[in-house]
């Protein structure tokens, strides 16, 4: 069974407050395509404007650090089929006493928050869930391929600093946000994939985020 984990993206849809949402439309539609053939052939081929940081996306060592691994440098090993983790979050703060007791290393860890119902409201920027310092260090230490999270920012944005992205980043672990449907996953006992095209000198890209459960 394969269960999506990742927001639908939609032309005017805010991810992040403050950066420009996506712009989606034709490039070449069906109607003005019909002129270049001669059996009643159409195509329709798209354009989307947007930054790399919309919907649900990856994030990579290059994101935070200019000599780090950018999405074309990390292997499909990192992001497709990993052995996951979900593990349930209450309040703002997801501590280290979450992920003390679990092999953690390789896998890719989710904290599912419920922070996702708020997707797409203005609840959803303010006041979110995110990772504490030392659980960072902690998954960091012990060799989490990837963190996941369902919130806006798996660091505290009412500060202006980002320890978990550093924390992470620097170690090679992998992030990805403003995931969804966490709720619909075991605790263990499946495989998790997230991987963005192979494009040279960026950090970030969206993702079909997936677990395939069985």
């Amino acid at each position: 069974m394969l269960i999506d984990l990742s927001h639908r993206i939609e032309d005017g849809m805010v991810t992040y407050k403050g950066l420009p949402a996506p712009h989606i439309c034709d490039f070449w539609d069906r109607e003005s395509s019909a002129a270049n053939y001669d059996d009643g052939s159409t195509f329709q081929i798209g354009r989307i404007d947007m930054v790399a940081n919309t919907g649900t996306y990856l994030d990579t060592p290059f994101h935070r650090y200019a000599e780090g691994d950018d999405l074309a440098a990390v292997g499909l090993d990192r992001l497709a089929g990993l052995d996951g983790l979900c593990v349930r979050a209450e309040g703002m703060e997801a501590g280290p006493e979450l992920f003390e007791s679990l092999d953690v290393a390789g896998k890719a860890v989710l904290v599912h928050t419920g922070w996702d119902t708020h997707w797409r409201t203005d609840s959803y920027f303010a006041d979110h869930p995110f990772l504490a310092e030392a659980a960072a260090r902690l998954l960091a230490e012990r060799g989490a391929a990837l963190v996941g999270i369902d919130s806006y920012n798996i660091d505290d944005t009412r500060t202006r600093r980002r320890p978990i992205h550093t924390i992470l980043l620097g170690a090679g672990t992998l992030i990805c946000e403003h995931m969804t449907n966490l709720a619909a996953l075991p605790a263990s006992g499946f495989r998790f994939t997230a991987a963005p095209p192979r494009v040279a000198g960026m950090g970030t890209f969206p993702v079909r985020a997936f677990a395939e459960i069985g």
